[in-house]
């Protein structure tokens, strides 16, 4: 059986998108309205289910054939499936409009930073600058909104790691795939139906700092973990990376400390982001623009505290000159700061952008 065998034995109506290659997410809002994401842009389909109690029959399903729940008592599905691809589903009355249902695609083959670069994802000025970043052991962390190309990105930084070093991966859901031997990669538990048995990030940051980690990658931070990995951070674990919504470098920063402070910690705001300021180096945002091609549109340095704000230096961004007919955005990446880090790159023989 292939990997989406299941899935096309359930979702019948779909299963054309499932094995169209362009199809990166199928969006289905009701038995009535499926929606794919192909090539960065949304379109609707002529696809539909029969009635409401086939499509929550074929989500129930889904739910089964990974060992979870879809019913009244658990309304809401998050689970990977077997191929990798992610999978979230609502059911009424929670939706109002039937069963609704997200599936992301696993890509099973890799990004790479020649994909980046033959997308126009990315300039060569920029690669090089990521390479450095990411040798030097500078924290970096991914920013970017809802399916900018985050967790992609990560999966491209992450390959300029050397391979000698050891890599936990620290994930919800397995998504990232390293190809460096000396990786062990860890995922989240969710509690069973008598609420036990629960294990979070912040539970695998615990266990990643007693396992003699080289450098940490976490999938993605949206809590209290993000205290536990700033600390880590600043306690010699130099190198590390994760991701995390936001809308530009400046308000990832931002984001950190809100997430922090959820930890349920305790902390005066001033040692907080002092703590922001000193454990992330470098952030890398990443967007969508409106001709649904995914950029890294911005590298920036983090700098020190001035009167207690962050502040951030751009090396490299995007420059957006025009909107073509056909929709298609046009500018180029331009070189706008030069790197604190030039003199430890030269010793270290890495090459910079002139």
């Amino acid at each position: 059986m292939s990997d989406n065998s299941f899935l096309v034995l359930f979702l019948g109506p779909v299963r054309d998108y499932l094995a169209d290659e362009d199809v990166s997410e199928i969006l289905v809002n009701g038995p009535s309205a499926v929606y794919v994401e192909r090539n960065g842009r949304l379109e609707k389909t002529p696809a539909v289910f029969p009635n409401e109690t086939s499509l929550r029959a074929a989500a129930t399903n889904i739910a089964k054939s990974v060992g979870r729940l879809l019913d009244e008592a658990n309304p809401r599905l998050d689970a990977r499936l077997p191929d990798g691809s992610r999978v979230h589903a609502v059911i009424p009355p929670l939706s109002r409009v039937g069963t609704v249902v997200a599936i992301r695609k696993f890509k099973k083959d890799a990004l790479s930073i020649d994909k980046l670069l033959s997308f126009g994802s990315v300039s060569e000025d920029g690669v090089k600058l990521l390479r450095a970043m990411v040798r030097l052991h500078r924290n970096l962390i991914v920013s970017g909104a809802t399916s900018s190309g985050k967790t992609s990105v990560l999966n491209v930084l992450s390959s300029f790691i050397p391979a000698h070093e050891r890599i936990l991966v620290l994930e919800d859901a397995s998504e990232l795939q390293l190809q460096q031997e000396h990786v062990l990669p860890f995922e989240t538990r969710k509690a069973d139906k008598f609420g036990k048995g629960e294990v979070t990030i912040r539970d695998l940051l615990h266990s990643a700092l007693r396992l003699r980690p080289d450098r940490i990658v976490v999938g993605e931070i949206r809590g209290g973990e993000a205290l536990d990995l700033l600390q880590a951070l600043n306690t010699g674990h130099a190198g590390s990376m994760s991701t995390i919504h936001a809308n530009s470098p400046l308000d990832c920063l931002r984001r950190l400390e809100t997430c922090a402070l959820l930890s349920g910690i305790d902390i005066p705001l001033a040692a907080l982001r002092a703590q922001v300021a000193s454990a992330v180096q470098g952030v890398v945002h990443t967007a969508r623009l409106s001709d649904g091609s995914r950029k890294i549109v911005a590298v920036s340095e983090v700098l020190p505290l001035e009167n207690g704000d962050y502040r951030v230096s751009d090396l490299i961004r995007w420059r957006t000159d025009r909107i073509a007919p056909d929709g298609a955005v046009q500018g180029a990446f331009e070189l706008v700061g030069r790197p604190t880090f030039s003199d430890a790159a030269a010793l270290a023989g890495l090459d910079l952008p002139c």
